[in-house]
């Protein structure tokens, strides 16, 4: 698995979730959860991993729906 996103911005969470989800590319979000440990307050940020096979079609289809920006630097 590779990171794809990752961010304290809960909507652009659901979004992303959304996207991935409308074309089939399995993915996991991560850290959802550590909002108890921190007090809810959005400190820690989420994350969403997608299959390393699969890890160019999330990222084209991310760049497709205008928030490229938002993409974890690929790993080298």
């Amino acid at each position: 698995m590779e990171e794809l996103i990752r961010t304290n911005d809960m909507v652009m969470i659901s979004f992303v979730d959304a996207l991935l989800r409308d074309a089939k590319i399995e993915h996991l979000v991560l850290d959802q959860n550590m909002s108890v440990l921190e007090g809810s307050i959005g400190v820690l940020p989420r994350r969403i991993l997608v299959d390393k096979t699969r890890i160019e079609d999330a990222r084209a289809l991310l760049a497709d729906a205008g928030v490229a920006g938002e993409l974890s630097q690929p790993k080298s």
